[in-house]
């Protein structure tokens, strides 16, 4: 594959290479296959113009042409992103409808289905956002213009094995079945920019509020997870996958708010909550023990203890110091933690409490809840 310019410069302003999303994979091979039903030739490589005019190049992995139908297939590079989807096979299957009828998308085998409401797409639909979609259209009517067509086309986009790479996505917990959604807004996808789990995040949300719940809980992993629903008995549906991304959650739910948001995760990582970071990835923000220690004495720890604090070699070791001494130190975190979110939601009508545990799944912090 190659492309122009742009992708040459943000390769070499991050040292890492981008890659494309499944929705610009699936306009190549949507275009290669309108464009051998028209012609009985498939354009390989394949061009297509990106919706900020980038225009990458892609190889076909596979390609058939019947009396009716074209099918082409492009094999995803997400380039340097740990995206679940690269090298899955996105594949088009194109076919004439009846002048008038415009252009009509279908989920093939590995692509999802929309089951509840929420989401951008309405409920029954193939699992394919609303920029592919229209991606794709501009590139049919392109195509149908070159040729004298009337550009009329049942398009079906399938993935290889997506049912099963889509397991490891959001898209069960969200109500999309089936398979993987469709999904870019620029065509690229930009190594570690986590676009599209800060994208799911939101549409978490969505489909919460959608459903009616007024309590949903931003957790950083699968043991938070089950200590909130252990805690709570909240739904599957109310639990959003936070990862590292509290201020994704929390700027997204400032502008569609819910009535109670728990935040529960690892107490280093909420530790940099409260201490006022968004992004809480190692590589982004560190456990500061200055801080731990501050807060430490807050809650009535001697100086030598805090000098201990300050410097242990871990957050959970400071708090196992704490814990030792009778120091409240995980709920102290926890409440600055509350506190910092409240912070971020700037007076939304959400109440907020944070929920600090161990590696084990043990609490060994929490807040009061609070609101504005």
């Amino acid at each position: 594959m190659s492309t122009g310019g742009g992708r040459e410069a943000q390769l070499k302003h991050t040292g890492l290479r981008p890659g494309w999303t499944t929705g610009a994979c699936a306009t190549a091979a949507t275009t290669a296959a309108y464009t051998a039903l028209l012609t009985g030739d498939f354009p390989d490589p394949v061009t297509i113009t990106l919706p900020k005019g980038q225009t990458p190049s892609f190889a076909l992995t596979t390609e058939s042409l019947t009396g009716d139908a074209a099918m082409a297939a492009v094999v995803k590079d997400a380039g340097d992103d740990p995206d679940v989807t690269h090298g899955a096979v996105i594949r088009a299957t194109v076919r004439r409808l009846a002048p008038g009828s415009g252009v009509v998308f279908r989920a093939g085998e590995g692509v999802g289905t929309v089951t509840l409401p929420g989401l951008p797409l309405e409920v029954g639909e193939p699992a394919i956002n609303p920029v592919p979609r229209q991606m794709m259209r501009e590139h049919v009517a392109k195509v149908a213009e070159a040729h004298g067509a009337p550009g009329d086309v049942e398009v079906t986009i399938s993935v290889d094995n997506g049912a099963e790479i889509a397991r490891s996505t959001w898209n069960p917990r969200i109500g999309i079945l089936g398979g993987l959604s469709i999904l870019g807004t620029t065509g690229i996808v930009v190594p570690y920019s986590c676009s599209a789990w800060i994208d799911s995040i939101r549409r978490g949300v969505d489909v919460a509020r959608a459903a009616g719940l007024t309590h949903v809980a931003g957790c950083t992993g699968s043991t938070s997870e089950r200590t909130v629903t252990e805690t709570y008995d909240l739904p599957a549906l109310a639990l959003l996958d936070m990862g590292d991304f509290a201020g994704a959650v929390l700027k997204y739910i400032r502008r569609h708010p819910v009535d109670r948001l728990t935040i529960c995760g690892g107490f280093a990582k909420l530790s940099k909550l409260a201490a006022g970071h968004l992004d809480l990835h190692s590589a982004r923000s560190q456990v500061d023990k200055g801080f731990l220690a501050e807060l430490a004495r807050e809650a009535g720890a001697d100086e030598p203890l805090a000098e201990q604090i300050a410097t242990a070699n871990t957050g959970l070791a400071a708090l196992r110091l704490c814990e030792a001494a009778g120091i409240p130190l995980g709920d102290r975190v926890a409440t600055r933690a509350r506190d910092e979110a409240l912070t971020v939601l700037r007076g939304a009508p959400v109440t907020v409490d944070v929920i600090a545990i161990d590696r084990a799944g043990t609490i060994v912090g929490r807040s009061e809840p609070a609101g504005p």
